[in-house]
């Protein structure tokens, strides 16, 4: 019977040592197997010095402490340590061990720390996409509140149309997504759709414009809202002729607004298309002409809501079906779902006009 085959008997004779990881090592056609927690133990054993101290500081027997040495000298190959009648004392291949032993358990102990950092979100990125309507009013209050309770979290923004962002949640480039339903694309069943608000589209007029002296649509030349809390209303008919300062054709608002426009039978007279809110806000009141935004973007009360037939979308938060949601995410989604829907009533996310 070799060193190696007495050290493995006398280790299953002298009781389990705690397992808690395993670091495996080749050389050659030799493979090492060795325990983290023999790392510790060993470490422990080197900074007290006494086998009988070392094995009361780790809360295990003086036997099993024993035996986990004799394992290690078994696997190196070498005696670790000497024996003194005051104690231990390392030898030139144990002083050699325990410096790449402590490497080791702090490369350990940095992967575990990372993880759990990652879990409690002390730290990590959170890619996120949306349109404009998301990007600028949604999302801000949302993101504030989670910068509050994890500051280590850092957040990269895309704003772009729904079609876009589907596609790059689906390529993994973006871990979440807001975007106005239905998504239809290829690969699209292989998303979750997480419906979070209702949102309406409403007419907004230059202050010259016949409609602004009905109520809310305009706003007064010097940039503020008018002090109103009736809700105005338009009918298509009235914007025959008008001219329109559009959202960029192909995006989901300018969808919504051409279908209802052509069914009720008003051909729009789109003058400019942007893909900016507020810039749209900013030509309308220049008085290029009229323009249609998210009711999240006004004020309360600010608008003209369409009396043909309201002029709404479903929002909705995006992710991969085949990936479990991180940390962030699934934070990310608690939180947005809390801010859209609280208990009685929806809020609403405002926007400086």
């Amino acid at each position: 019977m070799n060193h190696r085959e007495v050290s493995e008997e006398q280790d299953q004779n002298a009781g389990p040592v705690a397992d808690s990881g395993r670091q495996t090592v080749r050389s050659g056609h030799q493979q090492y197997r060795v325990e983290l927690t023999s790392l510790r133990y060993f470490r422990t054993l080197a900074r007290v010095g006494h086998m009988t101290k070392a094995a009361a500081a780790l809360g295990v027997t003086q036997p099993a402490l024993s035996a986990m040495l004799r394992k290690l000298e078994a696997e190196a190959g070498a005696p670790l340590v000497v024996r003194l009648p005051r104690g231990i004392e390392l030898t030139e291949a144990g002083r050699l061990f325990l410096a790449h032993a402590e490497e080791s358990l702090r490369s350990a102990e940095h992967a575990l720390l990372s993880v759990r950092q990652l879990v409690g979100l002390e730290r990590g990125v959170l890619r996120l996409g949306g349109g404009a309507t998301a990007i600028t009013y949604l999302l801000p209050p949302v993101l504030s509140q989670m910068r509050r309770r994890h500051p280590g979290l850092r957040f990269f923004l895309r704003e772009a149309g729904s079609s876009a962002v589907a596609h790059s949640v689906l390529s993994g480039e973006l871990d979440v997504g807001v975007v106005t339903l239905p998504i239809n694309l290829p690969g699209g069943d292989d998303l979750v759709r997480v419906p979070l608000v209702t949102d309406e589209f409403r007419l907004i007029v230059p202050p010259a414009h016949p409609l602004a002296a009905r109520g809310s649509g305009s706003s007064r030349r010097d940039g503020r809202a008018r002090d109103t809390r009736v809700e105005s209303s338009f009918r298509w008919q009235d914007l025959s002729g008008a001219p329109v300062v559009a959202f960029e054709a192909g995006s989901a608002v300018r969808e919504v607004i051409d279908r209802a426009a052509r069914e009720a039978g008003v051909a729009l007279e789109i003058v400019m298309e942007l893909r900016s809110i507020e810039s749209i806000k900013q030509m309308v009141r220049a008085g290029i002409g009229v323009g249609f935004v998210s009711r999240f973007a006004l004020r309360e009360g600010e608008g003209f809501a369409c009396r043909d037939s309201r002029l709404t979308r479903q929002l909705a938060l995006i992710r991969r079906r085949d990936r479990p949601a991180s940390p962030g995410a699934a934070a990310f989604e608690s939180a947005i779902l809390a801010s859209l829907r609280p208990p009685g009533r929806e809020r609403r996310a405002r926007g400086e006009t």
